[in-house]
C-alpha cells in the first residue's frame, strides 16, 4: 500500500523526469544552452520592399543596413547607395512562392529620410571619399546609427555612432557623432545586435556592435568583430565605454589574409563582408551573417580572375554565397574577462544560407531578429531586380516562442545578477504551500518568457534562467 508521502513523492519524481529534458535545453544556465546549427533555421518566406519614386527615394541599389521595431512590427532600411537615406517599412504576411513577382509587397510608413541630418560627414570631415550608414539598432525608444568612412586612406575616421528619434520627420535631435570603445570606428559602426536578458550582467552590456572588411583592410577586422556597450550611453558619454570580445586584427589574422594563400579560403578573403549579429535567446549562439567568396582570391578583372558574375577589375573569389559565421558565446566571454584575445577565438561552425532571389553574386545588406516570435530577417541585395528582397527564417530552439519586454532587452544599465533576499515570504514558492520544491518549478516552466509578475521573481520584466536561479538558491527551504 502506498502512503500519502508515498504518492507524493512519485507525482514529485514524474514532474521532475518529465521536465527534465526540456530544462535541460532551454532553461539551462546560459552558458550551459544549446548551441545552433545549420538545421537551427528554417525558411518560412520573403517579402519584397515597396517601389521608389526617384533614385533619392528608392531601395533600389541599397538595402545596406536594416533595423527591426518590435513595437511597430516593421523594419527600418537603408536605401540607394548614392544618398544613404532611410525609410520605415511595415512586415507583410510572407510569400513561400519561388517566383519573385509573386511575393507580398511591404507598405512604406516612413518615407525616405536624411536621417543623419548633414551630420555623417563629421565622422570623418578630412577625408574627401562617401560616408555611409552603417549599424542601425532600435532601443531605448530610439533609433541608433552608425556610419562608416569609406576608403579612409588616412585613417583620419575618429567617430561613429548617432542617435535619433524614432520619427523621421522630427528635425533638429540628432544627437553625434561620438566615439565608441578605443579600436579604430570600421571594428564597430556596421552592424549591431541585442544580447539576450539573461546574458546581459556577464558581457557587462545589453548590445553587440562590430565591423569588418572594408577598406582600408590594414586598420579593419579582418574577419565578424564585436564589442559590447550600451547604446544609453550615446549622448552622454564621449567615447562611449565598449568592451571587445571578437575581432582580428591585420597582425593576427586567424580566420585569413585579405590577399589569401593561394587556396580558397571562405572563412576570410578579399571579398568577404559581415552585415549582421544576431544572438538568439535561448541559445549560446552569436550569428554574423554576410558574404564571401567561395573561390581563389584574385585581384584583377573579372576576366583575369575567371569570375562569371564580376566583370570590373578588383576583388574576386567566384563563385559567392550569403554565409553563416557561428560562434559560442562562451568564446567571446572568455575574451572579455581577459582568459583570451579577441584574435585566438574562431566560428565553431559556418554554413552557407541561400537567398534564393539573388540575381547576381549573393549579397546579405543586413540581419534582425525578434526574439518574441524566434525570427530572423535578411536583407538580400538584388533580389527583385536592383532592389533587397527580405527573406525571413524560423529559429527551431527548445521552449518555443519568447515573450520580448523592451525593457528588459535594451534599458539605460544592463541587466543586473539578482541577489536572492527572501522577504515577506519564501522566494519561489509559487503555489503558496510554504516549500520551494517540483511543484513551484512546474509553475516556473509554464511562465517561461512571459512578464508573469509572481513567477519573475527579480521582476526585470521576463521569467528566465535569472529567476530559476533565485528559486534553485532556495530549494527545498521550507517556512
Amino acid at each position: 500500500m502506498v502512503t500519502n508521502s508515498g504518492q507524493k513523492l512519485i507525482i514529485i519524481l514524474s514532474i521532475l523526469y518529465i521536465s527534465s529534458s526540456l530544462f535541460s535545453q532551454a532553461f539551462a544556465a546560459p552558458g550551459d544552452q544549446p548551441l545552433l546549427t545549420q538545421s537551427s533555421l528554417t525558411y518560412l518566406g520573403a517579402f519584397r520592399l515597396p517601389n521608389g519614386s526617384s533614385d533619392q527615394n528608392t531601395f533600389a541599389w541599397g538595402g545596406t543596413g536594416m533595423a527591426i521595431n518590435l513595437v511597430q512590427n516593421s523594419l527600418y532600411i537603408v536605401g540607394h547607395d548614392w544618398y544613404q537615406r532611410l525609410a520605415e517599412v511595415s512586415i507583410p504576411s510572407l510569400g513561400t512562392g519561388t517566383n519573385v513577382a509573386s511575393l507580398p509587397i511591404a507598405t512604406l510608413i516612413q518615407p525616405f529620410t536624411e536621417a543623419f541630418e548633414g551630420k555623417m560627414i563629421q565622422i570623418n570631415p578630412s577625408d574627401p571619399n562617401s560616408k555611409k550608414a552603417g549599424s542601425l539598432l532600435v532601443a531605448n525608444n530610439k533609433l541608433y546609427m552608425g556610419a562608416w568612412s569609406y576608403y579612409d586612406g588616412a585613417g583620419t575616421q575618429t567617430a561613429s555612432q548617432f542617435v535619433r528619434p524614432l520619427s523621421l520627420s522630427t528635425t533638429g535631435q540628432v544627437v553625434g557623432p561620438v566615439k565608441v570603445g578605443n579600436t579604430y570606428p570600421g571594428w564597430i559602426d556596421m552592424y549591431a545586435g541585442t544580447i539576450p536578458p539573461e546574458w546581459q550582467s556577464s558581457f557587462g552590456g545589453p548590445v553587440l556592435t562590430g565591423g569588418c572588411c572594408v577598406s582600408i583592410i590594414s586598420a579593419q577586422s579582418l574577419g565578424p568583430s564585436a564589442s559590447v556597450f550600451n547604446p544609453a550611453d550615446v549622448g552622454s558619454k564621449n567615447p562611449v565605454p565598449a568592451t571587445l570580445v571578437v575581432g582580428y586584427p591585420y597582425s593576427n589574422p586567424t580566420l585569413g589574409t585579405w590577399e589569401g594563400s593561394g587556396s580558397p579560403n571562405p572563412l576570410y578573403n578579399m571579398t568577404t563582408s559581415v552585415k549582421g549579429v544576431v544572438f538568439p535567446q535561448g541559445s549560446r549562439s552569436v550569428l554574423f551573417f554576410g558574404s564571401t567568396g567561395l573561390g581563389k582570391p584574385c585581384y584583377g578583372t573579372g576576366i583575369q580572375c575567371s569570375d562569371l558574375e564580376g566583370a570590373s577589375k578588383g576583388t574576386h573569389a567566384y563563385p559567392y554565397t550569403s554565409y553563416v559565421w557561428a560562434y559560442d558565446a562562451n568564446d567571446l566571454l572568455s575574451v572579455k574577462n581577459g582568459q583570451k584575445k579577441s584574435y585566438d577565438i574562431r566560428p565553431y561552425a559556418t554554413w552557407q544560407l541561400n537567398l534564393s532571389f539573388a540575381s547576381g553574386p549573393e549579397r546579405i545588406g543586413g540581419a534582425a531578429y525578434d526574439p518574441a516570435s524566434q525570427k530572423i530577417y535578411i536583407l538580400g541585395e538584388h533580389g527583385d531586380s536592383d532592389s533587397p528582397v527580405v527573406q525571413v527564417y524560423k529559429l527551431n530552439l527548445a521552449g518555443g516562442s519568447y515573450s520580448y519586454s523592451q525593457s528588459s532587452y535594451v534599458s539605460g544599465t544592463p541587466t543586473p545578477t539578482p541577489t536572492p533576499s527572501p522577504t515577506g515570504g519564501l522566494r519561489g514558492d509559487l503555489n503558496n504551500d510554504r516549500i520551494i520544491n517540483s511543484l513551484d518549478w512546474s509553475i516556473m516552466n509554464s511562465k517561461w518568457f512571459t512578464a508573469d509578475a509572481a513567477a519573475d521573481l527579480n521582476s526585470d520584466g521576463i521569467v528566465n534562467s535569472l529567476d530559476f536561479s533565485i528559486m534553485n538558491g532556495n530549494w527545498l527551504k521550507t517556512i
